[in-house]
């Protein structure tokens, strides 16, 4: 048994990380290889820094596309490890772990919704959490997602809706979907009059002060993975701040 206790001290998320430990000593005892939900990146951090401790254990993180932040965690023994890049087809069916685009199409000119109504109305067709990886939208015609193979069969084909637009439920080769773009990391210097939220995410993320204190507002920026609505919320030297779709930016120093 692994030491339970001393994996989840200092966790934010013990109720979620106990599966994951538990799954661990599933692999450590019957040596085959497991992949876990897709995790959220909040929880896939505290994942891979608690089981990263364990020495018999290997991970491979996988979303479906390097860019991705929602990702599952392959644990294997270590002297049983083996490299899941290879062609899915040279792989044993437990490790390929095979991932599949879905569509969303549908009209939403006269209707605009965010990834977020497109995870709901998949909720609501059925998809667990844990099937469900990235999902971002297309303009107007709609948007697509990431998902597990055996999700994506199951609603393949099928029509629901995402506020009031009728959308149809395509599965997709994840060659065929239209990625979201790929941000390189780089370094910013900027001059601010404070270390209010909205100023530094404002410049790091180069929108303007008032959309970003409009989306601060709506929930769609966090701090360390953890929800603010506070446009002057004040960062300290290593924060980390997470804008949905946009990537991430972390405060190195100040002057």
């Amino acid at each position: 048994m692994l030491p339970r206790p001393e994996l989840l001290r200092g966790s934010r998320h013990p109720q979620l990380l106990e599966p994951l430990i538990a799954s661990a000593e599933t692999v450590l005892r019957t040596w085959q290889p497991q992949w876990t939900p897709f995790l959220g990146g909040a929880l896939l951090e505290e994942a891979e820094a608690c089981l990263g401790q364990l020495s018999e254990l290997t991970l491979h993180s996988d979303g479906g596309y390097s860019g991705a932040e929602r990702r599952r965690l392959l644990l294997q023994r270590r002297e049983a490890s083996q490299e899941p890049s290879q062609p899915a087809g040279e792989l044993p069916k437990e490790l390929a772990g095979e991932l599949t685009g879905l569509e969303i199409s549908g009209n939403f000119l006269f209707d605009p919704a965010d990834a977020d109504d497109l995870r709901q109305a998949l909720w609501a067709a059925g998809a667990a959490a844990g099937d469900l990886g990235d999902v971002w939208r297309l303009g107007d015609r709609g948007g697509q997602a990431i998902v597990t193979s055996d999700l994506a069969q199951r609603l393949h084909g099928c029509q629901t809706n995402v506020r009031s637009v009728e959308v149809r439920l395509e599965a997709r080769p994840l060659a065929d979907l239209q990625l979201p773009a790929l941000r390189n990391p780089k370094r910013l210097n900027t001059v601010e009059a404070s270390l209010r939220l909205d100023a530094v995410a404002s410049a790091g993320f180069g929108l303007s002060r008032a959309r970003m204190a409009e989306l601060i507002r709506q929930g769609e920026v966090r701090i360390n993975w953890r929800s603010v609505s506070s446009p002057s919320k004040e960062l300290a030297v290593g924060d980390r701040v997470q804008l949905a779709g946009r990537g991430e930016l972390e405060l190195e120093q100040m002057a």
